[in-house]
């Protein structure tokens, strides 16, 4: 494998446990196993005749409750770490099932609480949830009780969490040590190289159009290998949502997502419309891109052929210095955390062989920092994954003044930080350039980057639905997989790109699919509000920094609705998802301006 400059670029995960061996972590297992007893023995009782539950008692179980998910958070972040950075380890392997057990077991004994919370009346409820000394827990409590008509009875949700360890979770660890251990073998510069899925999936960003076309055949063509078993999982995993959507009463598959991310539906259809009525935008750069090009239609793997004069290599070192200097650019304060996380080894950016693919940022607790994993191969599409996760990183620092049950915010605002940081990168780059062919990298790799964060992710849920759908009528065929995902893509695509058969195979690899369902109109959500906001700190300059801090600072305090209304954000508002598009549309024109210049 060819080195990069991320090599050696490893995380530092002893802030957590020194190994996967430390007997520290059984001993935090048993510990947090014999307070969870405890806190039955303490507490069930109370919870149980919520008509005498006083507030200062349902404070000291909130307190208690708390302290040991927090503990129970770090080992089972250390140990989905550890497994992330290398899923064909076998100790790490066994670690991720055993804690994933254990686990299981002990939040099974706390499970009481939650339900005896639903069960209690409204008047009841409402009383305790008004009581000063509840109110760092007032949101977390309204927002249990949200769950209350799709709750069952305790011991129907304790087996259902027992079952889960060998049912979907152990479809999810399947889905990730198959795509995590996958090797594509390929002719590169009259070499025979065999690369991991990330390092394939990058080589379709390659200036050379033959290698691209190798790339995609090869990619599609490994996956289909692989075609019978991951057809399995993702069927598996879609008829395990719909009976448990049948058991729990939500009235279609999206509801669930709808609820944990405390957004209303109709609010996510007029958003998702909102965007379909867009395809246009992204047939009409499609065909300028063919132009430039010099084809007469674009061909999927030319979607992100590069353009203009692209900075390359990036190398990581460089990656850092653009990030910390955009960070400071918006508030000092910002680069000040970010380089924490490059100084402290808080980042894992080697390529190798059995790690995840792809990126994310981890927040196991609001006592401790964020940690971030991708797979850095030195261009400056990955210099901004790098902004993005350390995006969601900052975000995971400036909320740790709240409590553990509002550290976590809902999905629809977990990307806002994260889009922002990427923003704030670009227009510094882009700041930096005076050529007008890198100008034009820059701003075509951004437009395609915010397409694939908008008009594909869009098309992901799409393609969620449908096949949600059609596993309503019957089991789910790889051919039918195929053809629906054809049929999603179709519409964004339009005539201006032309797909590839083997294309039938672009669902397989895709990790929300199997680990988050209808995770995806997230990123949607995200990247129009980003843009808006984006506009507001372009027209307002340096007072807006402090609402928007504030805003990063709440964590999941509240609503999404309830914290973005301070900035004048209406998400029901058909016209407030428009104003991103707007922001889009600013940005194709300056880019064709570039090039008639």
């Amino acid at each position: 494998m060819a080195t990069n400059s991320a090599e050696g670029i490893r995380w530092n995960l002893s802030d957590l446990y020194t190994s996967h061996d430390d007997p520290r972590i059984d001993a935090t297992l048993k510990d947090c196993h014999a307070r969870a007893e405890a806190f039955a023995r303490r507490f069930r009782s109370a919870m149980e005749q919520p008509k005498t539950l006083i507030a200062a008692t349902l404070l000291q179980a909130l307190n208690e409750l708390e302290a040991i998910y927090e503990v129970l958070g770090r080992v089972s972040g250390y140990s989905g770490l550890l497994y992330a950075a290398d899923t064909a380890n076998p100790d790490y392997q066994d670690l991720e099932q055993r804690v994933e057990q254990r686990s299981t077991e002990i939040r099974n004994k706390l499970l009481f609480f939650e339900l005896e919370w639903l069960k209690c009346d409204d008047e009841g409820a409402d009383r305790l949830i008004a009581d000063p000394l509840l109110k760092t827990y007032k949101h977390y409590l309204v927002n249990l009780r949200r769950y209350s008509a799709h709750t069952l009875s305790e011991p129907e949700e304790k087996v259902i969490n027992e079952r889960d360890n060998t049912g979907r979770n152990a479809f999810g660890r399947l889905f990730s040590e198959i795509t995590s251990t996958l090797t594509f073998t390929i002719e590169k510069e009259n070499k025979t190289e065999d690369l991991n899925l990330s390092q394939i999936l990058s080589l379709l960003h390659e200036p050379d159009r033959a290698l691209r076309q190798r790339a995609m055949d090869t990619l599609y063509q490994g996956l289909s290998q692989h075609g019978q078993v991951l057809t399995f999982v993702y069927d598996t995993l879609i008829q395990d949502h719909l009976t448990m959507d049948r058991l729990r009463a939500y009235p279609n598959p999206m509801a669930q997502r709808h609820l944990f991310n405390e957004i209303d539906g109709e609010a996510v259809k007029t958003m998702m419309t909102v965007t379909e009525s867009n395809y246009g935008l992204a047939h009409d750069y499609f065909r300028l891109k063919a132009k430039l090009l010099q084809l007469p239609r674009l061909a999927l793997h030319d979607q992100y052929a590069p353009v203009g004069k692209e900075a390359r290599p990036f190398p990581f070192a460089q990656a850092q210095q653009v990030i910390l200097e955009a960070f400071e650019t918006f508030d000092p304060a910002l680069r000040q955390i970010a380089a924490e996380f490059f100084a402290k080894n808080w980042i894992d950016a080697e390529i190798r062989k059995g790690k995840r693919g792809g990126a994310f940022c981890a927040s196991p607790s609001p006592q401790l920092h964020p940690y971030i994993l991708c797979n850095y191969d030195d261009n400056l599409r990955d210099l901004m994954t790098v902004a993005h996760e350390l995006g969601h990183g900052l975000h995971g620092c400036l909320s740790r003044k709240q409590n553990y049950f509002n550290y976590d915010t809902p999905l629809t605002t977990a990307e806002t930080a994260s889009v922002f940081g990427e923003m704030l990168v670009f227009d510094h780059l882009l700041g930096r350039q005076v050529e007008p062919q890198v100008q034009i990298a820059l701003l075509a790799g951004k437009i395609e980057d915010i397409f694939a964060t908008v008009f594909r992710q869009n098309v992901l849920t799409r393609f969620e639905e449908l096949a949600f759908s059609a596993r309503q009528e019957k089991k789910l065929t790889p051919d039918t997989l195929g053809s629906l995902w054809l049929e999603a893509n179709s519409k964004y695509y339009g005539d201006a790109v032309d797909m590839p058969e083997g294309y039938r195979w672009g669902w397989s690899y895709i990790p929300h699919f199997i680990h988050s369902r209808f995770y995806c109109y997230s990123y949607v959500f995200g990247q129009l509000l980003v843009l808006a906001l984006y506009r507001m700190y372009k027209d307002e300059g340096k007072s807006f920094v402090p609402k928007y801090l504030t805003l990063l600072e709440a964590g999941g305090s509240d609503s999404p609705e309830a914290l973005l209304k301070p900035l004048g954000v209406n998400i029901d508002d058909a016209s407030f998802w428009q104003k991103g598009f707007e922001e889009i549309r600013t940005l194709t024109t300056k880019l064709t301006a570039l090039i008639a210049r």
